[in-house]
């Protein structure tokens, strides 16, 4: 997936968002399950995304065409949701992960090594998750 930014325009830019798109689309096809099964897919990609980021820690690079670590910011973001309240969280942690701007998300990616490759991502996951739940109460 964060390769098909650079095949199509020669640049990494928006990889982040390809990733997260196919998490939507796995997030997706989990809606109707049971929360911990949710909660499983996303300690899973939370994993994988440290493990694999790993090799590209010691420089403190993020590359771009590894998207995992978006991946399990959107698999935090919908734990649990459905519906519009499901749509909102993906939104709002794919917003938080691009611009940066809300409190902890900064800081997560300044961490050491794949930590802080991965928790920025898990971070602006959890705004995402605290607004679907804050439509689910709304709504």
């Amino acid at each position: 997936m964060g390769l098909i930014p650079s095949r199509l325009w020669g640049s990494d830019n928006g990889a982040g968002t390809f990733g997260a798109a196919l998490a939507a689309f796995g997030a997706y096809l989990l809606i109707g399950q049971a929360w911990w099964i949710h909660m499983l897919v996303f300690i899973l990609f939370l994993v994988l995304s440290l493990w694999s980021s790993r090799p590209f820690a010691d420089d403190h690079a993020d590359p771009g065409w590894i998207v995992i670590d978006e991946m399990a910011g959107t698999f935090v973001a919908v734990i649990a949701l459905a519906g519009w309240p499901w749509l909102i969280a993906v939104v709002v942690a794919r917003l938080a992960d691009i611009f940066k701007v809300l409190p902890g998300v900064p800081q997560a990616e300044k961490l050491p090594g794949a930590i802080g490759i991965t928790m920025d991502d898990v971070v602006a996951g959890l705004y995402g998750l605290a607004a679907g739940w804050l439509a689910v109460l709304i709504l």
